[in-house]
């Protein structure tokens, strides 16, 4: 006999679910379970002081006015993580994506409270994790208690771990839309940029992409390409085109050859509808989409990810700027080192050349970086501006720092000059 429990969600009760001092997880971007985590905000007192691991937000969760009961915690800045890390009110964990689930498993994370976006029950009477896999796999297994919110309009979606009934503790029933997102039109540096991407990529490689504006744009240029296929943390929009399109068909692939790979769907309502019930897309938990074995095998690996700066020897931040945490250390090492140890894999960061306008300008191509080496030099690729793709590998120092100016906004180019001979690299 089943032991789910489902009840009203004006009824749900956080303050008799929840201990003082627990740690309490949910899915991230639209897979956060918002029916639940509006409900345990509202009822924060009532449990007392939480922790609250969470990923990139894109609801009103992360709001610090919830920081009176409510310790902050996570991988990234990502979302409305933001306005955390404005007001010092976010723990960052810097850590590894790949790194989570095992930390979650060792219960050097501690998770006691998941709370979890489910579709609904298909025929087998099992629920399918929707929208996320990644590191909630890993939790369902260590934490005490299992809290869904099991939504009619959550699309229904492919993986290898689904729930029984037996599986979940507590449930509300609703019938909302998920949380979506949305870019504009990209702007025509970040065209540029994606240009000079899409170049370098060869038929039949196998893709995987970061979030935000740079990666989808390099997607969106790959429509001339053939017999792509896809590895990846998050599935966004972008890519969803491709697959419809016929240009990623995953038959070139030496690892899961025919379907698509994720850990997450990122996007928007055209998204969500698109993976449902769509068995040519899979879903994984991040220790299966970013492991460095399952990476290093297949053949023709392209990571294509963005940053914050480069310096002149190849040092990569991608967590802060201007002093705020607005990124992370996620998973794009982990992919630069997949891509590294591929047979024909290419490591990839692309961003614009400079940062800000006007008077603010500032060049992304830099003499320090002005945060932490999020990536080390000794794993840099390919960096790719707009003004040209500078392949590091194999270079030295000196090579290096002239390769990058090369490709430096030209009006930054003779003070990058100055720093590389101050320092001894030209």
């Amino acid at each position: 006999m089943s032991t789910l429990k489902i009840v009203d969600a004006a009824e749900i009760d956080f303050g008799a679910l929840v201990r003082r001092g627990e740690t309490v997880m949910w899915g991230q971007a639209g897979a956060e379970p918002v029916t639940l985590t509006r409900a345990l905000m509202e009822q924060r007192h009532r449990v007392g002081r939480l922790r609250a691991f969470i990923g990139a937000t894109w609801s009103e969760t992360a709001d610090p006015q919830f920081t009176d009961c409510v310790h902050f915690q996570s991988y990234c800045g990502a979302g409305a993580n933001r306005i955390l890390a404005k007001q010092g009110k976010l723990d960052v964990l810097p850590c590894h994506y790949s790194q989570i689930g095992e930390l979650i498993s060792s219960g050097k994370l501690r998770i006691d409270v998941l709370m979890l976006q489910l579709a609904p029950a298909g025929l087998d009477g099992r629920y399918s994790l929707s929208l996320a896999h990644e590191y909630l796999v890993p939790a369902i297994k260590r934490a005490r208690l299992v809290v869904a919110e099991i939504n009619q309009l959550a699309p229904w979606t492919y993986g290898r771990h689904s729930l029984s009934a037996d599986d979940v503790h507590v449930a509300v029933v609703t019938a909302r839309r998920p949380l979506e997102s949305t870019r504009g039109d990209p702007t025509e540096t970040e065209k540029t940029v994606a240009q000079q991407v899409s170049a370098v990529i060869e038929d039949g490689s196998t893709l995987q992409f970061g979030i935000g504006s740079i990666p989808e744009t390099v997607l969106r240029e790959l429509g001339s390409h053939r017999e792509l296929g896809i590895h990846t943390g998050a599935l966004v929009d972008e890519a969803a085109r491709l697959i419809e399109a016929g240009v990623v068909t995953n038959a070139r692939k030496t690892v899961d050859a025919g379907v698509s790979i994720a850990g997450v769907a990122m996007g928007s309502r055209t998204l969500h509808d698109f993976v449902h019930r769509n068995s040519s897309v899979q879903f994984r938990s991040v220790c299966y989409t970013h492991a460095a074995d399952v990476l290093a095998s297949i053949d023709r690996f392209v990571a294509v990810n963005s940053a914050l700066e480069v310096d002149l020897t190849g040092q990569i931040n991608t967590e802060v700027a201007r002093g705020i945490y607005v990124g992370a250390v996620g998973g794009v090492l982990d992919f630069l080192r997949g891509a590294h140890r591929s047979k024909g894999g290419m490591p990839i960061i692309a961003l614009p050349s400079t940062a800000g306008s006007g008077p603010q300008i500032a060049s992304r191509i830099v003499g320090s970086l002005s945060g932490p080496a999020s990536i080390p030099r000794a794993d840099a690729g390919l960096i790719v501006t707009e003004h040209g793709v500078a392949d590091l590998r194999g270079l030295s120092l000196g090579e290096r720092a002239r390769r990058l100016i090369s490709i430096a906004a030209p009006q930054f180019r003779d003070e990058l000059q100055r720093h590389a001979q101050a320092a001894a690299l030209v």
